[in-house]
């Protein structure tokens, strides 16, 4: 079986991209037998998918186009133009399906575009509706990661039986390191109103005589995060730095308004990390009993998570270590070989 596979989406350096690049990985570390076709768009970045290609075994053929991800919005989901790719299943990224002759795999991460469209960006909107129609009529199977997104996309009109839940899982780099503790209070994402960083400054003050807050992650869209005394935005922190700063910090805190899954919530559990997020979405799903919860909406309620998690730190380090372990790349790239398996017996 011939496998391609639509990776144009690892250059943002976001939650996508972490799957896309496990995914990859991870299946031709299993799969040995079937041939992979790496298909991928880019204009300015396609030096971040040669030297990611380049990592992987020889046996992988990279197809690379001027196409990216922008563009291919217009060309394929709008103009309907053919994909010249020759494959048994292709399996498109969330953002364009492509007309192909083959049967076509789509992940979709999340709906929070449909949920939450004052938090989007309109055109970024205008695309995910485009391909959400298109995964409706072109796609044979669709992944869902986890069971929130799916109950989405039921609402939506999906046929349940098209749908496949495969989670996704922290990568192997994430895991506690010798490190002392620091004075402060940790969060992680792209800066955007979906991710509820204001109100998690509000809900911080209580403790900002003794902890201050680090922020990570790239600035996305909205309205910047003003300077405040205490808060420190660090930007974009390649792994090596996140996994410093999981295990260095004194609880995690993710109050998202909505997440397909809340990749970080895993990370930081993996780090050892005592972790506060929201009672909502599919934070409760994927943390289970290893986390505490609050509602995203009441900053005095994060406040009270705040202050619940520093208090069990011990036991909340030791329930996350185990929760993490049961998500696994490897368990998430066998099931969605199965999944490509079952959509060309289609």
């Amino acid at each position: 079986m011939k496998i391609g596979i639509d990776i144009s989406q690892i250059v943002y350096q976001t939650g996508v991209s972490r799957y896309t690049a496990e995914l990859v990985e991870n299946l031709l570390k299993i799969d040995q037998k079937n041939e992979y076709v790496l298909w991928a768009g880019s204009l300015r970045q396609r030096s971040i998918i040669k030297a990611f290609v380049a990592k992987l075994p020889r046996r992988v053929k990279l197809v690379l186009t001027p196409v990216s991800p922008r563009l291919a919005d217009a060309v394929y989901n709008r103009f309907n133009l053919p994909l010249p790719v020759a494959v048994d299943v292709f399996h498109a990224s969330d953002w364009a399906i492509p007309s192909i002759n083959c049967p076509v795999v789509t992940t979709i991460h999340d709906l929070s575009f449909i949920k939450y469209p004052a938090d989007h960006v309109p055109s970024v909107i205008a695309v995910h509706q485009r391909h959400l129609q298109r995964a409706k009529t072109k796609a044979t199977i669709i992944i869902a990661v986890s069971q929130t997104t799916k109950k989405d996309l039921l609402v939506q009109g999906f046929p349940p039986g098209k749908i496949k839940v495969i989670y996704e899982a922290a990568g192997d780099i994430f895991k506690p390191i010798t490190s002392k503790r620091q004075p402060f209070i940790l969060s992680v994402g792209t800066q955007e109103p979906r991710k509820n960083i204001a109100r998690l400054i509000e809900a911080w003050q209580p403790f900002s005589k003794n902890y201050e807050l680090v922020i990570a992650g790239k600035f996305g869209w909205g309205e910047k995060i003003k300077p405040v005394d205490g808060v420190k935005l660090v930007g974009f922190v390649p792994d090596e730095e996140l996994v410093k700063l999981y295990s260095q910090a004194q609880v995690f805190v993710y109050p998202s308004l909505d997440e397909g899954f809340g990749l970080p919530v895993l990370e930081a559990m993996a780090c050892g990390c005592p972790v506060v997020t929201s009672n909502i979405s599919s934070m409760p799903e994927i943390g289970g009993k290893a986390a505490i919860y609050s509602d995203p909406f009441s900053a005095r309620s994060i406040t009270a998570g705040i202050k619940a998690a520093l208090t069990q730190k011990v036991k909340l380090r030791q329930l996350g270590l185990a929760r993490a372990k049961s998500f696994s790349w490897e368990k998430t790239a066998k099931e969605t070989l199965k999944v490509y398996q079952e959509a060309v017996k289609c």
